[in-house]
């Protein structure tokens, strides 16, 4: 997918509406300033490095993190529906946590995390448009984008850090630690990390299948249309040996009743 120079604008200008209208001062200012710090390489930056993952393409990374945004707040009425305990966290809470649940992907300082891929190979065989910059030291997306946060002074909530830190729920095995347990006193005391989960996974889910799912269709296609042409040339080359049997059979009979008679079977 690509985006146009306008539809990146206008979502850079949509994730700074949200940042105006839902977190308070004083790091309403703080984050603005550090999202317009770092305002090109985010505009432009993919939200993955690989096609086979989601939005892996300029402009990719802010599309994703309104698309958690929208699903988030809408995670939260369908909670709030079902009568769960809403008052453990506030909707600030929720925003901050998925404005900046991928923060970490942008680098550090001076790097950025995600570099154009240079190998022919791997951008043709493995789908990698992107690679990862080994300028910068490893760190998790989670704990990375926690450092460049408190980093730049903007403080974050007990709810926000375990929120951002078990973002991907179960797919990383770190998370088990808060959400495996069996423990009462022990488990989270806010619906808040569960809700920004299902909301990033719905995202990531939602561009899995706007990207893949109408190429794999053309694929599913593409191979019933070979198994048609490959079942009507069996059946012509059955057709055929069938006719140079018969004829070779005609050949060798000499009455004329019987010839008709084979040829009209």
């Amino acid at each position: 997918m690509n985006l146009t120079a306008e539809q990146i604008q206008d979502n850079w200008n949509e994730l700074m509406n949200y940042i105006e209208k839902y977190i308070s001062s004083p790091r309403k200012e703080k984050l603005l300033e550090f999202y317009n710090q770092y305002s090109e390489r985010i505009m432009l930056m993919p939200a993955s490095h690989k096609k086979e993952y989601h939005n892996a393409f300029p402009g990719g990374y802010v599309e994703h993190v309104l698309r958690v945004i929208r699903c988030a707040l809408k995670q939260y009425d369908l909670w709030a529906s079902e009568e769960a305990d809403m008052s453990t966290f506030k909707v600030e809470e929720l925003v901050f946590s998925a404005l900046n649940h991928d923060l970490g992907k942008i680098g550090d300082e001076e790097n950025e995390s995600y570099i154009p891929q240079t190998d022919q190979w791997r951008k043709d065989k493995l789908g990698e448009d992107y690679t990862f910059n080994s300028k910068i030291p490893f760190a998790s997306v989670p704990d990375r984008g926690l450092f460049l946060l408190q980093r730049h002074g903007i403080f974050y909530t007990f709810n926000e850090m375990i929120a951002i830190q078990t973002h991907d729920g179960l797919y990383d095995d770190g998370n088990k630690k808060y959400l495996m347990t069996y423990l009462p006193e022990q488990k989270p005391r806010t619906c808040l990390p569960f809700i920004l989960h299902q909301a990033d996974l719905m995202a990531a889910r939602i561009e899995f299948e706007r990207e893949w799912l109408p190429k794999l269709k053309e694929g599913k296609k593409s191979v019933e249309v070979k198994k048609e042409n490959f079942t009507l040339g069996n059946q012509a080359k059955a057709q055929n040996k069938t006719t140079k049997i018969k004829d070779k059979a005609l050949g060798s009979i000499k009455s004329e009743g019987l010839k008709n008679m084979l040829n009209n079977l």
